[in-house]
């Protein structure tokens, strides 16, 4: 198993943390970015799922 990742929104700068999830918005802690679903929109700005890259913190 590969460590959890951290995704960051281009737009705001927003971070989705695999090992955190998105619980108030319906992904759960330990979701890999993967299995995030494509319609799922940046809490902060709206961003969608494209406008995310990885990076390390």
């Amino acid at each position: 198993m590969t460590a959890p990742q951290t995704w960051m929104c281009l737009i705001c700068g927003w971070i989705y943390d695999e090992a955190a999830g998105d619980p108030e918005h319906g992904i759960a802690a330990g979701t890999p970015w993967a299995d995030v679903p494509m319609n799922w929109t940046c809490p902060e700005c709206g961003a969608r799922k494209e406008d995310f890259e990885m990076v390390a913190i």
